[in-house]
C-alpha cells in the first residue's frame, strides 16, 4: 500500500502482542498454545537490549548466557512455534468496544484482546515537545500530511523507519529538513536537507515556531518527532500510567478490559525473567478474557 491512502483493515485476530523482547515472545508463545490467533509486531533481532546484553547470569537454566544466545534460543522456539514477526511500528491502539484497532504507519489490524509489551524509551523528550503536542508538534507526519501541503516541515527521526516519512513528505510539503538522530542514514530523498545537529529546546507562542540547536535555529510550520517507540500514554489513549508505566493489576491488566501489559513497560525491576513470566500472565488471562466472552 501507497503512503497517503487509507489504512486498510487487516483481518481481526484474538490477540495482538506489541514488542518481541522476553515478555513479548512469552505472551505470544502461550496464546498460540492456547490454540488462539496471534500477531506479533517487532524487530527481527528481537531485543535491542538483549542482543547487546554481554553476560546474563540470572536467566533460569541459561547460567552465562550471552545475550546473543539467549535471543537466538528464542529465535528458535517460536520459529518451530511458526510464529512470525511482523515488523511494522505501531503507532496506536484504539479501544473500541468489543474490540482493538491497532494503527501502524501503513495498516490498520484489529484484535479481540491485546497485550503491550513495549519495554520503556530512555530517551528524554525534546523542551518543549509536550507544551507544542498538537500545536505543530507531532508524532506521525504521514498522518498530518494533509495539514502541511505547500508548507516548510521539520523532522526529528530517532530510528531508520523516520526516513520513510521524511521520504513521503517531501511530495506534500514544500520544504522537508530532516535532523537525524542516528547513524548512518540509509535512503533520505534528494531535495530533503539533512541538518545533522542536536536540537534543543522547540519554542513558539500559542503555535510552535522554531526548533533550536547547540548553534542555530530553524523556523517551520510544524514540526515532527519520530521516536523509535511512543509514550505509553500516547500509544493507548485513556490507559491509565503510573510513575511513567503502565498501571496493572495482578493479572497484568489495565483499566481496559482485554489490554493487557508486560515486562519494562509495567516498572521495575527491569529483568529478563521478570518480563518473560509477565508475559505469561498478561496471555493467559488474556485468554480467559477472550473464552469468557
Amino acid at each position: 500500500m501507497n503512503q497517503g491512502q487509507d489504512l486498510i483493515v487487516d483481518q481481526r485476530y484474538d490477540l495482538i502482542v506489541i514488542g518481541s523482547g522476553p515478555a513479548g515472545i512469552s505472551a505470544a508463545i502461550n496464546g498460540v498454545i492456547r490454540k488462539k490467533k496471534v500477531k506479533v509486531f517487532g524487530i527481527s533481532d528481537l531485543s535491542e537490549k538483549l542482543t547487546k546484553a554481554p553476560r546474563i547470569d540470572n536467566y533460569l537454566g541459561f547460567f552465562g548466557v550471552s545475550g546473543m544466545d539467549l535471543k537466538n534460543s528464542f529465535a528458535n522456539h517460536i520459529q518451530k512455534m511458526d510464529i512470525q514477526i511482523t515488523e511494522e511500528k505501531v503507532d496506536a491502539v484504539y479501544a473500541m468496544g468489543d474490540h482493538f484497532a491497532v494503527s501502524t504507519r501503513l495498516n490498520m489490524y484489529e484484535a479481540t484482546s491485546v497485550v503491550v509489551a513495549t519495554g520503556v524509551s530512555i530517551k528524554k523528550s525534546i523542551p518543549g515537545e509536550d507544551v507544542f503536542l498538537g500545536k505543530g508538534v507531532g508524532y506521525c507526519a504521514t498522518c498530518d500530511a494533509p495539514i502541511y501541503k505547500n508548507k516548510v516541515v521539520a523532522i526529528v527521526g530517532y530510528d531508520v523507519h523516520a526516513e520513510e516519512e521524511a521520504n513521503f513528505m517531501l511530495d506534500v510539503a514544500s520544504k522537508v529538513y530532516y535532523i537525524p538522530m542516528y547513524k548512518p542514514i540509509k535512503k533520505i530523498r534528494e531535495g530533503i536537507e539533512i541538518l545533522e545537529k542536536k536540537p534543543k529546546e522547540i519554542i513558539g507562542d500559542d503555535h510552535a515556531k522554531k526548533l533550536l540547536f547547540q548553534d542555530g535555529e530553524l523556523e517551520a510550520d510544524g514540526f515532527f518527532i519520530l521516536k523509535d517507540s511512543v509514550d505509553l500514554d500516547q500509544l493507548v489513549p485513556g490507559v491509565e500510567i503510573a510513575e511513567g508505566h503502565f498501571k496493572v493489576d495482578r493479572h497484568m491488566e489495565t483499566n481496559i478490559p482485554g489490554l493487557y501489559a508486560a515486562g519494562d513497560c509495567t516498572g521495575k525491576p527491569y529483568q529478563y525473567l521478570k518480563a518473560a513470566g509477565e508475559g505469561q500472565v498478561a496471555a493467559l488471562n488474556a485468554v480467559s478474557y477472550l473464552d469468557n466472552r
